[in-house]
């Protein structure tokens, strides 16, 4: 059996670090070299992830001092703003070296490649420097990807995804109280993830993002102009021509609920429908915005990036 790939992680403590953990134990070729959490400094990881078999403990590395660790490849789960100190040490110490960046941070760097496996995945085989696109993002663009060559106009999203979206950090996005029986809507112009889809999409799009009481999960409903009329039969055709062979889309005849995308691996695609003169269609989208949103998409695109099976440690 070959060696493990070691995999330092760095933004350890938070929801989305705390997946990656799990996903990272339970991989077969995978190793957790390090776990980086100023907070959880000295305490083991197993305490706060039982899956964790590598007896790691947390650690408050600096930049220098992580990017001397050994490691194949470092994750990093960090704010968006928060990780450019690491990516400079890392660049210095092994240019190499693999780094999955989740942040925002460098989804518009040309220089990174931009990791949507089903949409762009040639473009990130042999790369070191993997943007992982948003969450609301990944959604957004598997509904509408199919339907580019056919769109007249600027397509409008609406979504609504659980709080942790909103991080660790207090707020009233992620305040149970302030959302209970509640939906919150906020930043309905110009939101990144809108930015992100338009910019990658190479089509102009309109995102209106909510917060929900749930803890997780998020729900998207696309709805698209169309140049020509289009029949209902044919918006599923060119959905199953485009995701049949991709093990993390599941296409199903009725629009997919909030619930149904919690702890889901990949994104389920549903209430594929279309207006009465065909020159609209509706496309309704769900996922774990901590899984496919985030952490499964990062081991999938450290998988491709490291000649690995590009499902591996990801579904059964």
């Amino acid at each position: 059996m070959s060696e493990p790939f070691l995999v330092g992680l760095v933004g350890a403590r938070g929801h989305t670090g705390r997946e990656l953990i799990r996903l990272i134990s339970g991989h077969p070729e995978l190793m957790l070299a390090y776990a980086v959490s100023r907070e959880f400094a000295g305490r083991k990881v197993s305490e706060i992830a039982p899956e964790d078999k590598d007896e790691c403990i947390f650690e408050a590395l600096g930049p220098r001092e992580a990017a001397r660790r050994r490691a194949d490849a470092v994750i990093l789960a960090l704010p968006d703003g928060a990780g450019a100190a690491y990516v400079e040490a890392l660049d210095e110490a092994a240019s190499e070296r693999i780094i999955v960046d989740l942040s925002a941070d460098r989804r518009f760097d040309d220089d990174w490649a931009y990791g949507l496996p089903e949409l762009y995945r040639e473009k990130i085989r042999g790369k070191t420097r993997i943007a992982n696109p948003g969450c609301y993002a990944t959604a957004l663009q598997l509904c509408l990807a199919p339907l580019s060559p056919l769109l007249k106009g600027q397509p409008a999203v609406f979504g609504v995804s659980g709080y942790s979206g909103a991080g660790t950090t207090p707020s009233p996005r992620n305040d149970p109280e302030r959302l209970r029986d509640n939906l919150m809507p906020y930043k309905l112009v110009g939101h990144n993830h809108e930015k992100e889809a338009s910019r990658h999409l190479g089509a102009s799009v309109r995102f209106f993002p909510h917060v929900h009481p749930a803890f997780r999960g998020l729900l998207v409903t696309a709805h698209a102009p169309l140049a020509a009329p289009l029949d209902r039969d044919g918006l599923k055709r060119i959905f199953h021509e485009r995701y049949d062979c991709e093990p993390l889309v599941k296409l199903q005849d009725d629009p997919p609920e909030l619930r149904d995308g919690e702890g889901f691996s990949g994104v389920i695609i549903g209430g594929l429908d279309v207006g009465l003169d065909g020159k609209s269609a509706v496309i309704v989208a769900a996922e774990d915005n901590l899984l496919k949103g985030a952490a499964i998409q990062a081991v999938q695109n450290l998988n491709i990036s490291l000649g690995l099976d590009e499902f591996s440690g990801l579904t059964d």
